[in-house]
């Protein structure tokens, strides 16, 4: 791989070899589990059917390799695991590839946005609910920096991160919320008026 250019892979797939990059071999199904359990939180999870296409083409690569390993008397399941070759394409793409900035398409702000198009209940409404899923979501995370700590150092420093922004979230819509009260207060005051 040294000197050879990267593959243009989609970021699914970097993402599915970055998973795989931790010691161990893992299912598709396992790493669709971790990547709920983590990625979601700061970058998104893929579904188990793009795991899968993406555990293939980087078999296909060289990336990665799997084997057949005995479940039961009925059942069989696949384990993955990175590749030399694979383990230094993922550290040279997360060397030389360019991060870029965040891409934020966040719903809840758009129908905020669109706000004289709604009912004040149906954005207080929308305000809330996201709130309450900053807030449970979290606690999720707060669950899984408790497992990440002592395994994996750096995905526990990104956990870390995540709870501060799913913190920053949950503030974020309760601040909205307040200015969407100020706004219908001023509204109500000039319509009196």
């Amino acid at each position: 791989m040294t000197g050879d250019p990267l593959p243009k892979l989609p970021a699914t797939a970097w993402a599915v070899l970055g998973l795989l990059s931790f010691p161990g071999e893992r299912s598709g199904y396992d790493l669709k589990k971790w990547a709920d359990a983590s990625l979601r939180f700061f970058y998104w999870s893929p579904a188990l059917s793009q795991i899968y296409s993406e555990l293939k083409r980087l078999e296909q690569l060289g990336f990665a390799v799997s084997r057949i390993a005995s479940q039961d008397e009925l059942r069989n399941k696949r384990l993955y695991r990175i590749t030399d070759s694979g383990q230094e394409a993922l550290a040279a793409w997360a060397r030389e590839t360019p991060a870029g900035p965040p891409v934020l398409k966040h719903g809840v702000a758009l129908r905020v946005w669109l706000g004289h198009l709604s009912e004040p209940e149906e954005l207080r409404k929308t305000l809330v609910e996201h709130r309450d899923y900053a807030a449970s979501t979290l606690v999720e995370v707060r669950a899984s920096e408790d497992t990440a700590q002592d395994r994996w150092p750096f995905p526990a420093l990104v956990l870390k991160w995540s709870e501060r922004y799913w913190q920053a979230e949950r503030d974020l819509a309760d601040g909205m919320l307040a200015d969407l009260e100020d706004l219908y207060r001023k509204r109500e005051g000039e319509a009196a008026g």
